[in-house]
């Protein structure tokens, strides 16, 4: 249990010191990303429902044939 304990409290020590060594970003740098991050994903959701909706053409002409 002592080995436990020691060990927990070396991990916990080395996290700490390793979080000092993080480059945080600003604000700037932060909202400019975030800003980023939306739009991207704004776009693949319209790249992938436009994809969806003309499968989803496709699929229903080929059914349409074969029946």
């Amino acid at each position: 249990m002592q080995k436990l304990i020691q060990n927990l409290t070396q991990y916990i020590k080395d996290v700490v010191a390793e979080m000092h060594k993080v480059s945080w970003p600003g604000r700037q740098e932060l909202m400019g990303t975030t800003v980023l991050v939306i739009v991207l994903s704004l776009i693949m959701a319209v790249f992938v429902y436009a994809c969806d909706q003309v499968l989803n053409q496709v699929v229903g002409l080929i059914f349409q044939i074969h029946m």
